[in-house]
């Protein structure tokens, strides 16, 4: 019994040491993490201030270069069409004269058709249900202003700091700008950037779609003031990681950001080899000339935007429908293309760029899977051949042509869910909308090819087929055009035929 008692003793006296040692140990915990939090305060107001003070000082006149062309060629007003004699899909062998010196006959071997590959479709996925999207979570202690807005048909509220409101003062100059960068640091920005940043997944918003939200808010926090808006803008991009500056002029603020990929028709200029394109979010071309900024940037903002659109955004989807008819071999088919009013908006705002993103780019699948599901019945059963006739049929007869010049006034290249809204298609917008049927549909190697003032497309098939063609990676791809009217695989454009192009690589 006193055995016992004494090692009950025991017990209850080391677990009040261990809970002594653990209220200890949780104090000193506390105490570091304090001290943690209060070393990165003071680092980062540290770091706000040094860059406030970088403000005031560091600006020079710089002189912006106009935006690139990516070609100059003019594209063909017109069309041609294919000649109504029929494609010859193997051409027959020519007989061998026999020299004199040789006396044996030559045996002549009549053409064989090689056995044709039957298509095997993919299977067509079903529409995903879309994502629903979720208020942004509150952060705790923002006794903040609430914003409303629809983001291309998404409702989403966020609240922000009001310290975070403040406008720019004239005259607009290096001592305006450093003000309001300090004004800024005293509020709480990282309450709103987690609210922005915890929308990114449920949009699928690739980096431009995170700048066009960021935007959204500053439009509602500064309305009718691009001027503010700009500046705002600059300030969460570049707290959010981004590679932003601000320019300005006498009258305007212009937001600057580097892109990994090469924009066109945006005007630009350089330092450290860096390119720095002004950029709009509403699709109005920007025209600086000269301007004042500074030669540095924010400690830690080291990321340039990402423009590519491997992934759809997820929109708040308003369709509007499309009949698209054509005829094959003297069957009419028409095709309902429903494609997203919402994504066309969201489109528009993007900045041209190099024709390999767009040759790369997806469709939403509310708008993809059901064209898909349409053509799968039509190419069923053929040949890879035929299939792809077909297709380039489609893709020739259902839109009408016109040049990005005739139709827009300038050039403007077109995602795939553009050329279904758009009622006319030039030749870069076809061979784009065509690669992606080809790569979803049937499942077929595709790239791109690039002729001054125009652009075509190639199919690898797995069976030989005659015509024009051109080696890619130790592969031949036949050269399938879906502007030259009624043309087959293997026609090249005559204009083209004995023109070399550079190849685009489209990612299967």
């Amino acid at each position: 019994m006193y055995k016992r008692f004494i090692l009950l003793v025991s017990i209850l006296t080391l677990s009040t040491l261990s809970i002594i040692s653990i209220a200890s140990n949780r104090a000193e915990f506390e105490q570091w993490m304090k001290q943690e939090t209060s070393h990165f305060q003071e680092y980062r107001d540290k770091r706000d201030k040094e860059f406030t003070g970088f403000l005031k000082n560091q600006w020079k006149e710089m002189q912006t270069f106009q935006g690139m062309v990516r070609d100059k060629t003019p594209k063909p007003a017109r069309i041609p069409r294919a000649p109504k004699k029929p494609f010859t899909e193997v051409e027959p062998v020519k007989p061998v004269t026999p020299t004199p010196i040789d006396k044996t006959p030559v045996k002549i071997i009549p053409p064989t058709t090689p056995e044709p590959v039957i298509i095997s479709v993919p299977t067509i996925k079903p529409v995903p249900t879309p994502v629903k999207i979720i208020p942004a979570p509150l952060v705790k202690k923002i006794k903040g202003s609430k914003i409303h807005l629809t983001f291309y048909g998404q409702a989403l509220d966020f609240y922000y700091d009001p310290k975070l409101k403040v406008s720019l003062q004239r005259p607009i100059n290096a001592k305006a700008m450093s003000r309001i960068w300090s004004e800024m640091s005293k509020a709480d920005y990282e309450g709103l950037l987690k609210q922005i940043n915890a929308q990114r997944k449920p949009l699928i918003l690739n980096d431009w779609g995170f700048a066009l939200l960021t935007n959204a808010i500053a439009q509602k926090v500064h309305p009718g003031s691009k001027n503010d808006q700009s500046v705002f803008t600059w300030y969460l991009m570049t707290k959010a990681g981004y590679q932003a500056r601000i320019a300005y002029d006498q009258n305007y603020v212009y937001l600057l950001m580097p892109s990994r990929q090469q924009l066109f028709a945006a005007p630009y200029f350089t330092f450290d080899k860096i390119r720095y394109y002004a950029l709009s979010f509403d699709g109005i071309k920007q025209k600086p000339g000269k301007i004042f900024t500074y030669d540095g940037h924010y400690p830690g903002a080291q990321k340039r935007l990402d423009m590519s659109l491997s992934h759809a955004f997820n929109t708040g989807r308003k369709q509007q429908d499309r009949f698209l008819n054509f005829t094959y071999k003297g069957k009419t088919h028409r095709i309902n293309v429903g494609y997203d009013k919402e994504t066309i908006a969201y489109l528009k705002t993007y900045p041209q760029m190099d024709i390999t993103l767009y040759f790369n780019s997806e469709l939403n699948q509310a708008t993809a899977n059901p064209l898909l599901k349409q053509l799968k019945p039509l190419v069923e059963g053929k040949s890879e051949e035929e299939a792809v006739n077909l297709i380039l049929r489609f893709v020739q007869t259902a839109f009408k042509y016109k040049t990005d010049e005739q139709q827009f006034g300038i050039e403007n290249y077109l995602f795939p869910e553009e050329t279904l809204h758009y009622p006319y298609s030039d030749c870069e917008d076809r061979s784009v909308f065509f690669a992606w049927i080809i790569h979803h549909l049937l499942g077929l190697q595709v790239v791109g090819l690039d002729y001054p003032g125009h652009i075509s497309a190639a199919v690898y098939f797995n069976k030989n087929v005659n015509g024009d063609s051109v080696n890619f990676n130790g592969k031949r791809f036949v050269i399938t055009d879906p502007t030259y009217i009624n043309a087959n695989a293997g026609m090249a454009m005559p204009a083209y035929k004995n023109t070399k192009p550079g190849v685009i690589r489209v990612l299967n």
